[in-house]
């Protein structure tokens, strides 16, 4: 059977962290945290790890508290404008094996209030990795159009991220995927309720859009001369 990992209490200690982000707050709660939002996000990572390797055998649902798939709670406020200490929402990706070596998409799930979504991909590519997104692209079209355009992912997905206003200097302005090479990040997803997340149907879900971003995935692995 299914496991129901989320509940109402996950995103009501969400909720509270969003209106009491600060430290002693935290530390009163971090039981809560513990419980309602950490533990269950670590078992629903450990339960990927079987219909993940089924998508791609390079990719890697990692469970451990620290250093694995979950994201960190806490967030690195040392150059940011926002010094809220802690993240109101819980997140992970699901990485390649090779993402310490080279610049690689992930599957990513994201838990929030009003705000839940899946997807994958690039975000915010560095400069090398992006040229070689855009290379790729004009010369391998067909695969591209193949993996999102089709009728199954624009029922589904749509784009994130900014795009330039121009065409980016060398490329033909007449090219056919001129609108995806001016994209500055290469992902893609869509928004789920949050009764959703606390039901049974949670992990099905991810296994279904996953496999649906898969040739994305793929064609963005390409991209960087990684094994999907």
């Amino acid at each position: 059977m299914p496991s129901t990992y989320f509940t109402p209490a996950t995103f009501k200690f969400l909720r509270a962290l969003a209106r009491n982000n600060n430290r002693e707050w935290f530390l009163k709660h971090k039981a809560e945290f513990e419980k309602d939002v950490r533990d269950p996000f670590l078992q629903l990572i450990t339960d990927m790890q079987a219909p993940l390797a089924k998508i791609s055998k390079h990719f890697r649902a990692d469970p451990r508290k620290n250093g694995g798939s979950l994201f960190r709670i806490y967030r690195d406020t040392r150059f940011s404008g926002d010094k809220e200490p802690y993240k109101p929402w819980a997140s992970a990706r699901f990485f390649h094996e090779r993402r310490h070596e080279i610049p690689a998409p992930s599957f990513y799930l994201h838990l929030q209030p009003g705000d839940c979504f899946i997807g994958g991909g690039i975000w915010h590519p560095e400069s090398d990795a992006l040229k070689r997104i855009r290379a790729f692209l004009a010369d391998n079209p067909a695969a591209w159009k193949r993996a999102t355009q089709s009728k199954t992912f624009r029922d589904h997905f749509q784009f994130w991220g900014e795009a330039l206003t121009r065409p980016p200097r060398g490329f033909d302005p007449q090219h056919e995927l001129i609108e995806d090479l001016k994209r500055k990040d290469f992902a893609a997803g869509e928004g789920f309720e949050e009764s959703l997340a606390c039901s049974a149907e949670l992990l099905p879900f991810m296994v279904e859009s996953y496999k649906r971003l898969a040739p994305m995935i793929d064609y963005l692995c390409a991209s960087q001369e990684l094994d999907f």
